[in-house]
């Protein structure tokens, strides 16, 4: 697996990591590693591109919920604490503002879906609608 790391100009400046093969077990450290450093290096908006990325197991969406909690910890304007998220999220109110996902492949967008993931971040076919999403 190859991550690729871009920039976009947005409302906000948007970091986008380009995923480039499974998301997996065997390639999750090395994406959460990526995530962390460049959160160190000040990224405040992600954008996962799963477009080349055909496969993301659990252990791949786990690394996804991970990057969701460092960032919403990071951000001192959040006004939500972490239950009126949980409640945001069962009552389909809340999305994350700052991680979404683009380009998940069909059978990854299924499991996105059966798993919840959906309630809270939001996941995009066109990484142009992403980007102006935040």
């Amino acid at each position: 697996m190859e991550i690729k790391v871009s920039t976009q100009n947005g409302r906000v400046p948007i970091t986008i990591l380009h995923v480039d093969g499974d998301l997996d077990s065997a390639t999750t450290d090395s994406f959460e590693k990526k995530a962390a450093d460049i959160i160190k290096g000040g990224a405040r908006y992600i954008l996962v591109d799963l477009t080349h990325s055909p496969y993301v197991s659990s252990r791949g969406l786990r690394a996804i919920h991970h990057i969701f909690k460092e960032l919403n910890a990071i951000h001192p304007d959040a006004t939500l604490s972490e239950k009126d998220i949980r409640k945001g999220i069962f009552a389909d109110t809340y999305k994350s503002p700052y991680l979404k996902v683009t380009n998940l492949s069909n059978e990854s967008k299924a499991v996105f879906k059966t798993t919840g993931f959906d309630l809270y971040i939001e996941s995009f076919d066109d990484i142009k609608k992403a980007i102006a999403s935040f």
